[in-house]
Formats: C-alpha cells, structure tokens, sequence
C-alpha cells in the first residue's frame, strides 16, 4: 500500500529538477540553513523550489525515512537527494556542482 504523502514527495520530486525540503518559503526562509541553501542555488541561476514542511510533521518524518537524513533542508537534484549545503558545499569546492546542474538542464 502506497503512503499519499509519499507519492506527493515523489511527485514534487520528480516535476522539479531542483527541489529544497526546507523551513519556509523562497521568498521567506525561516531558518538559517535554508535561506544559505536558496543563496547557494542563487548564485547558478538555474529554477528551483522550497516546498516548506515546517508545519508539515507528517511529511517531514517521511522525508526523513525516504532519505535517511534526519535534518533540513533536503535537496533533490535531478530526481537523486543529495543532502544538504554542507554536502553541495563539499561538492562545488570539487567543482561538481556546475557540471550536475547543467546535465539536469540539458545545457552540457
């Protein structure tokens, strides 16, 4: 049996080739990690979203499950998770980020 909120997340996934699991909105950030990770993704230019799920329990806890990663935010990239800013931080000091983003676009 399916779990609805898990088909939602897998959806949202899948419609956004960059998705943040974050506190807050784009616009409004609630909290200090999200807002770095809507700054980190910024400076590329590419689209992406922040589905907020600060009152959203539910879908948190099977994000967690989904991903096995216990703190926000959670990125998507492409349809694959990624972690968060301290892991896309390690990962543009290697110079891999760019390459990623324009794979995902289609613009290699």
């Amino acid at each position: 049996m399916s779990n609805p909120i898990e088909e939602e997340i897998k959806k949202e996934v899948a419609d956004n080739k960059i998705l943040i699991y974050g506190k807050g909105t784009k616009a409004m950030p609630m909290c200090g990690f999200t807002m770095e990770t809507i700054q980190f993704f910024n400076k590329y230019g590419f689209p992406f979203e922040v589905v907020d799920v600060l009152r959203n329990m539910e879908k948190r806890e099977t994000l967690s499950k989904m991903t096995n990663w216990p703190t926000l935010p959670k990125v998507f990239i492409g349809g694959e998770f990624y972690g968060d800013t301290d892991i896309l931080d390690e990962m543009a000091k290697k110079g891999e980020i760019e390459p990623l983003l324009k794979k995902v676009f289609g613009k290699e």
